[in-house]
């Protein structure tokens, strides 16, 4: 299994002069920080990959023990984009993946491990809020059905940690090829499911703290719980 984190983009309703994922939080240390080292006491952190766009030298510079990707279309690209040049580079393997703005307690990847040892696709999700602005997903059949932020009477929001097995990688990347430039990932997924009938399910990780960093309050909120 391959591991990657979403880090290209310019973060911009953050307002860092930096790349968001070296975001400090209350003990100084950064989010990507924090991400590695949660991910290090589970998995093997040479199987990391950063997909990296803006500034990206700050990010390899803190960094340097971890593998790269470069999406040098950052600026005009979404989520989509920068994780196919990744997976194209992970063929037939399965991949863990997360955004780069997530912070979480480590202790949710004792939920996600089982799936990911059965090879099972999945998307982490908390089922304790559903935000207008947030990722929400439906099931059918106990299976995800529809996933994007236009979702009506979601159940649950979707945290931006992810995985994708050995056996549905090749139609999740043919359908990636066929996001737009601006289409978050999650859209690749809904194509999977809808044309390629890959199954997706949803695991509930909300007895756990994690929250998605992508305004000021979220920042403070972040801080707070960690």
């Amino acid at each position: 299994m391959k591991i990657i984190i979403l880090a290209a983009g310019i973060g911009s309703r953050l307002g860092n002069p930096f790349p968001k994922p070296l975001t400090p939080l209350s003990d100084g240390k950064s989010i990507m920080h924090r991400q590695l080292s949660a991910i290090s006491k589970h998995f093997d952190i040479n199987d990391v990959n950063i997909v990296v766009g803006f500034k990206k030298d700050l990010i390899m510079e803190r960094f340097p023990d971890v593998s790269y990707v470069y999406n040098q279309f950052f600026d005009r690209t979404n989520t989509s984009k920068s994780l196919l040049k990744a997976l194209k580079k992970h063929k037939n393997k399965s991949v863990l993946w997360l955004n780069g703005d997530v912070v979480f307690d480590d202790k949710l990847f004792d939920v996600l491990k089982a799936d990911i040892e059965a090879n099972n696709s999945f998307i982490s999700v908390n089922t304790s809020r559903v935000a207008d602005e947030e990722v929400k997903y439906t099931l059918k059949d106990g299976y995800v059905h529809e996933l994007s932020k236009e979702v009506k009477n979601g159940l649950g929001e979707a945290v931006g940690i992810n995985f994708i097995s050995s056996n549905d990688i090749d139609a999740f990347v043919a359908k990636l090829e066929d996001c737009g430039q601006q289409d978050y990932f999650e859209k690749g997924l809904e194509l999977a499911i809808r044309d390629e009938g890959v199954k997706i399910k949803a695991l509930d990780i909300s007895k756990y703290d994690c929250i998605e960093v992508d305004f000021k309050e979220d920042l403070e909120n972040a801080k707070n719980l960690f």
